[in-house]
């Protein structure tokens, strides 16, 4: 592959969750893909572990320090400002837990190298037979629940606008979308796409539907001690409201 990608993994507590092994394998086996670890204030001991990541490979791996703790949303949205500064041909985020297999960073880069209408890369949580997407049925139907309650609000059949895997071109298009703060702490997902929905409505420039790719996951597992609650339900269609008379209605 011979595009530069940096992918930016925010961090919350994560010293006992991180697979520190599989960062390193991977980035042993990658050489055009960076990764930016931003530590959204934690409170254990987050901070030097990421500190060692970038003692041990500063070529692969770079971190950043946010003196409070401020939410996912704008945890990504600083990572991804920084990312922008070093001038990579994709910029994207992961969940630090690797739910999501980082392999899965290639066929993205991919995709966006052959389809240069596209825009944006999500990864989707599709059950599919060949397929395997490990999670509690509980944390499943909620998702679809909600992950319809967002597709109603943007006005947009998107299918899964929640995951943690997500890998953007570096073009003025994209970078306006992270300019500004959220308005929200954890649907920074869901923000930019209303972001873009309301800068290209009555243009006729490309439609959100025409430059977002969702890629079905080959492998996603759900990992054990996941700060997303049951009850973060409730606060997330507060979140959508939010959104939709902030940028929608």
């Amino acid at each position: 592959m011979g595009s530069s990608a940096i992918i930016v993994i925010p961090c919350y507590n994560e010293a006992a969750r991180l697979p520190a092994h599989r960062f390193k394998a991977f980035a042993c086996a990658r050489h055009a893909i960076q990764f930016l670890f931003v530590d959204d204030g934690s409170s254990d001991g987050t901070w030097p572990v990421l500190e060692g990541f970038h003692r041990e490979a500063p070529q692969r791996f770079a971190a950043c320090r946010l003196a409070v703790n401020v939410g996912k949303a704008e945890a990504v949205r600083q990572g991804v400002l920084h990312a922008f500064e070093a001038g990579p041909d994709y910029v994207g985020y992961w969940d630090a837990d690797l739910a999501t297999p980082l392999e899965a960073i290639t066929a993205f880069c991919e995709l966006l190298d052959t389809r240069l209408d596209l825009e944006m890369v999500f990864g989707a949580r599709v059950r599919l037979l060949g397929r395997t997407i490990e999670r509690s049925a509980l944390r499943h139907y909620l998702g679809r629940c909600f992950a319809t309650a967002a597709s109603l609000t943007l006005g947009l059949r998107i299918y899964d606008t929640q995951c943690g895997a997500k890998l953007f071109r570096t073009s003025p298009v994209v970078q306006a979308l992270f300019q500004h703060p959220f308005a929200t702490r954890w649907l920074g997902d869901i923000e930019m796409l209303a972001r873009l929905i309301q800068a290209r409505r009555g243009t006729d420039l490309p439609q959100a539907e025409d430059i977002v790719y969702e890629f079905p996951l080959p492998e996603w597992r759900e990992v054990v001690g996941s700060k997303v609650k049951a009850r973060d339900f409730v606060k997330g269609l507060c979140g959508l409201a939010r959104i939709y008379w902030q940028y929608l209605r």
